[in-house]
This record gives C-alpha cells, sequence and structure tokens, in this order.
C-alpha cells in the first residue's frame, strides 16, 4: 500500500536551500544522515496533466490566502521572483530559493483534493 510521497528538488547550492526550507518555509525534517534532510510537507495533491511535449514534473506549494503569505515570507526576507497573477484556475507566483531556483506557489480557485 502506497503510504506517501517523496519529492526531490534538484539545487545548485542543496545546503543553503535546506536551511530555507528547515529554516524559513519552517517544515521540520529528519537527519538522513551525514546532514541529508528530509522534510515532512503539508497535506499534497497529485494531478496528471496532458502534454504534446517532452513528459515533465513540477512541484508548488499551496496556501489558502497568497497574499498574506508572500507578506510574512517577504517580512522573513524571501524574495518574490514571479509576481501574484490570475491564471483562472487560482493565483500563482513564485519565491526565489537560496540557491537562485524558482519554487512556484498558488492559491487555488478549484476544489483541493488535500482538503479531502
Amino acid at each position: 500500500m502506497i503510504n506517501g510521497a517523496h519529492v526531490i528538488i534538484y539545487s545548485q547550492d542543496a545546503e543553503a536551500d535546506r536551511a530555507f526550507i528547515r529554516d524559513v518555509l519552517g517544515f521540520p525534517g529528519v537527519d538522513a544522515g551525514q546532514g541529508w534532510l528530509i522534510f515532512k510537507l503539508p497535506p499534497a495533491e497529485l494531478a496528471a496533466h496532458p502534454t504534446e511535449g517532452q513528459s515533465r514534473h513540477e512541484f508548488y506549494l499551496m496556501c489558502d490566502d497568497i497574499e498574506a503569505t508572500l507578506d510574512d515570507l517577504t517580512e522573513r526576507g524571501v524574495v518574490i521572483d514571479v509576481p501574484i497573477s490570475d491564471e483562472g484556475w487560482g493565483l500563482l507566483a513564485a519565491i526565489r530559493l537560496p540557491s537562485g531556483g524558482e519554487l512556484p506557489i498558488y492559491q487555488p480557485r478549484h476544489p483541493a483534493a488535500k482538503d479531502l
């Protein structure tokens, strides 16, 4: 029986991004050995979208109030890489990881499976 999912973010500076996830985003984690941190995520969802191009995978953070969440993150020194845009299905933005990578975050307007 499947009991969870494991998401990987590839990073040019994994140590800095791990510290950010732990200290700024506040995700609790375990040390799998030699400082290799694995974080507990909030409830998650999985969707399969059609594509005509190469298959790929994406990872988004979700929130109930994107403006309040981004304000809170900005107060903690997080850089907003992509300002809020209305995509119809939700309000989308992106924050910058210490490594320079982008992490999308959105407030859904669709029914959320995480709430089941």
